[in-house]
């Protein structure tokens, strides 16, 4: 036991970022607590694209579980990854539902975004593009997806439903579902309140007990399936006949500003960025990110990226790899589990939703408001996402308007002609759409 620990100090270099084995493990068992929601939430969420509950289940803890040890050995970052809470819905709501596509399709999608990703960092073009792109519209992102997830948790709850003259209206929260997503949202807050860090996930288990004595529980019966039965079940060849340029074009950008953003503020929390502030290993960072969305694919499951949950396990002392890895194993750990989550009710699912776009919307405060250079195209870009229902909409709305008012007050050399250029092939975009 002393040669192990000497060793995962030596590699880990624990002694040098000032902490130890135990330090990291307890802020590996933090991170996962905090972030064991994503075992139920994603697959409720794939599950509106088709895929069986429990297969995502087992994707999601197959692919976290296994992504996250390599970011801790290979990046050597206490950085967790998982199935992208954004990228899920993008891909069951924009992708599979929008374009009227078969989830098989969807995963081909998702598996040649992944080889884009790591073939564009294999040759160092994601790293350039973190040096070239503007921070100004990284919480706008960040934000606009939060807002997406609440009104996806707020529509699935019956707290709020489609209405001809106002487009939206109050639905009815004397039914069942809405008490029962009322009741759980308030448990939720109420836990996360009081610091408890698997607040999300106590919640969601006491609303499902409770779903069932109520009949609402029974959702899962409409979607049978193994734990096995989306491994390897990609249509690759349905992939390549649709538009697939804008699409992974799309997923591309959200999983780049997701992963730089989270990585960004992780290291940067954890005292770990380099001299010139730049994040240590991000070659080897972006690498785990991409070749963990091309195993999700293949083991049934969306866009993989890095987690800001990662923070709970910064603050609580972990600076080192070794963080990552002992949350990795939990989520290997909970393999067995993956069944169960085809019980979870649409209603749980939709209070943890709720709460999750909450805690997300709070970066806002960290756009310029006052510059109407960046206020703009952050509000586009914020409100695209929910009331368009499409996160590369919202995205396309924030990068044209904040390229064009660069441009039209003749400071177009302020920022990169990277942005420049996607502001020009997004418009293109919708020109030639229409």
């Amino acid at each position: 036991m002393l040669a192990l620990t000497k060793s995962l100090e030596n590699y880990f270099e624990l002694s040098r970022l000032g902490t130890s084995v135990r330090t990291e493990v307890v802020a590996g068992v933090t991170t996962f607590l905090t972030m064991s929601y994503v075992i139920a939430v994603n697959p409720a969420i794939l599950a509106d694209a088709g895929i069986p509950p429990a297969a995502a289940a087992f994707a999601t803890c197959l692919v976290s579980g296994l992504g996250t040890i390599a970011m801790g050995l290979w990046a050597r970052l206490p950085l967790a990854v998982a199935p992208g809470m954004g990228l899920n819905a993008f891909f069951a709501y924009t992708v599979v539902q929008g374009m009227g596509l078969t989830w098989q399709q969807g995963l081909g999608i998702v598996f040649l975004s992944g080889v884009v990703f790591v073939v564009l960092t294999l040759v160092g073009v994601r790293q350039a593009m973190v040096r070239m792109m503007p921070p100004q519209l990284l919480p706008a992102i960040a934000a606009g997806i939060g807002m997406f997830l609440l009104m996806v948790g707020l529509n699935n709850a019956g707290l709020v439903q489609a209405h001809e003259s106002t487009l939206l209206t109050r639905g009815d929260w004397t039914e069942p579902r809405a008490l029962l997503s009322i009741a759980a949202l308030l448990l939720i807050a109420t836990l996360l309140s009081r610091g408890i860090r698997g607040g999300i996930l106590i919640g969601i288990v006491l609303a499902t007990v409770a779903a069932i004595p109520l009949g609402l529980a029974a959702g899962s019966e409409q979607q049978p399936g193994g734990a096995l039965d989306a491994v390897l079940s990609l249509d690759l060849g349905g992939a390549l006949s649709v538009g697939l340029v804008d699409i992974v074009f799309a997923m591309l950008f959200v999983d780049f500003f997701d992963s730089l953003g989270t990585a960004i503020a992780v290291v940067k929390k954890a005292g770990l960025e380099q001299a010139d502030g730049q994040i240590p290993r991000l070659g080897r960072m972006l690498g785990v990110d991409g070749s963990c969305t091309v195993a999700g694919a293949l083991v049934g499951t969306s866009t993989v990226t890095a987690y800001i949950e990662s923070a709970a396990g910064i603050a609580a002392g972990g600076r080192s790899g070794l963080t990552s890895v002992v949350t990795g194993a939990l989520f290997l750990l909970a393999l067995p589990a993956a069944p169960i989550v085809a019980m979870i009710p649409s209603a749980a699912v939709a209070a943890a939703l709720i709460i999750i776009g909450a805690t997300i919307v709070g970066l806002a405060r960290e756009i310029e408001w006052d510059d109407i250079d960046t206020a703009v195209p952050a509000l586009f870009t914020m409100a695209g996402m929910p009331l368009m229902f499409s996160i590369s909409d919202g995205l396309a709305m924030g990068v044209i308007s904040f390229s064009a008012l660069k441009v039209l007050r003749g400071r177009a050399s302020e920022t990169s002609w990277l942005v420049h250029l996607l502001g020009a092939l997004f418009l293109a975009r919708y020109v030639f759409l229409a």
